[in-house]
């Protein structure tokens, strides 16, 4: 067993640009005839591209689906490099922006504390964990949140351990920690006896994001049915969950209707698609887009146009084992719900989506 728990550095400030201090961005949109995400995106981001981008923000309100608006749907646009503005519902960009400039600052130990509920993360997991994010990141913000309303009279602690094969073997199964967090779940109507479903508890939702394709610029390969898939090679790296391929009885793996390679990293399916010898990487959409500008790939690669090819929620998990699973995960629900009906949940989503589409 290796366990490394480290204190949190200090997050670093950041600016966005194109906005004067005063001026109200972002706010409500309301669908007009005739619209479509990517023309609210011309017209309100002056950047078409920004059309994914509208519907992470609102995925819950969309679906999967991006063509599925219709007029006098309400969407939550982010305020992005100062953009939109005049919209209903906007706010100071000074004010967007002010956790996410924050230093962050949790009480952390040298190893757990049996006295207080410890939870479990790891960086290198940009932009939902990662020490060097402001708040260590966009879903620990959320969680911080989600503990503070909890509200646990023992209190609480999160611990980084940047092994994440050891956080369900043995950190969680053994009750050396409490909870972890961020994990995907799969679809366990369908299978239950995968090891998550089999093993771990899982709160409500507490983040959900589009899984897309990552292809080769001029392609032409793109994902609006299950034909189009026929025969393609794609990649996802090793340790990243593969039951998207087979969820809502598509079977893309099961049936062989799919080769999947499974290198070491991201960066070696990257370098795959480059070339060609992979016609697709399957990543979150954020990852996907961080590794394009990380690896200077702008010219090569994109996010392919079409449906993403999932909606997946990231959760916080206890193991079965733990003899307070399920009043923990009750805890966090609770916690998790009072941070939404006060409107905290939209402040951290807002804050950090500002700051990450604007570095795109």
């Amino acid at each position: 067993m290796r366990r490394r728990i480290a204190s949190l550095l200090a997050a670093f400030g950041i600016c966005v640009g194109g906005a004067a201090a005063a001026q109200s961005c972002g706010g409500v949109y309301e669908v007009r005839p005739g619209d479509s995400l990517s023309a609210i995106a011309d017209a309100l981001y002056k950047d078409v591209g920004k059309w994914s981008a509208i519907h992470q923000t609102n995925i819950g309100t969309i679906g999967a689906d991006p063509a599925r608006i219709f007029v006098g749907m309400k969407l939550n646009l982010t305020c992005i490099d100062g953009l939109p503005t005049g919209l209903e519902g906007g706010v100071d960009v000074t004010e967007v922006t002010r956790a996410a400039a924050s230093p962050l600052v949790v009480p952390l130990g040298n190893a757990a504390n049996a006295s207080k509920i410890n939870l479990l993360t790891a960086d290198d997991y940009k932009p939902f964990t990662d020490r060097s994010l402001p708040n260590g990141g966009l879903y620990t913000d959320i969680v911080t949140q989600t503990m503070e309303a909890a509200n646990p009279s023992e209190g609480y602690a999160i611990h980084w351990v940047n092994d994440w094969s050891a956080h369900h073997e043995p950190l969680l199964s053994n009750a050396l920690l409490d909870l972890g967090f961020p994990w995907f779940k799969p679809d366990c109507e369908a299978d239950p006896t995968t090891y998550r479903c089999a093993n771990l508890v899982f709160s409500e939702p507490v983040f959900e994001l589009l899984s897309v394709m990552l292809v080769r610029k001029g392609s032409g390969f793109a994902y609006f049915s299950d034909a189009d898939m026929q025969g393609r090679t794609l990649c996802r790296p090793k340790g990243y969950s593969t039951f998207l391929f087979d969820q809502d009885g598509r079977n893309w793996l099961k049936d062989g209707k799919i080769t999947l390679e499974v290198p070491g990293t991201i960066d070696d399916c990257m370098r795959m698609l480059v070339d060609e010898k992979v016609d697709g990487v399957v990543l979150n959409e954020f990852t996907g887009r961080s590794k394009i500008q990380e690896l200077a790939l702008s010219e090569q690669v994109e996010v392919a146009s079409g449906l993403p090819l999932a909606i997946e929620g990231l959760y916080i998990i206890a193991h079965k084992s733990h003899p307070q699973a399920n009043d923990l995960m009750a805890m966090v629900n609770e916690g998790l719900q009072t941070i939404k009906d006060n409107g905290e949940y939209q402040r951290v989503i807002d804050e950090h989506m500002t700051r990450i589409w604007a570095e795109f």
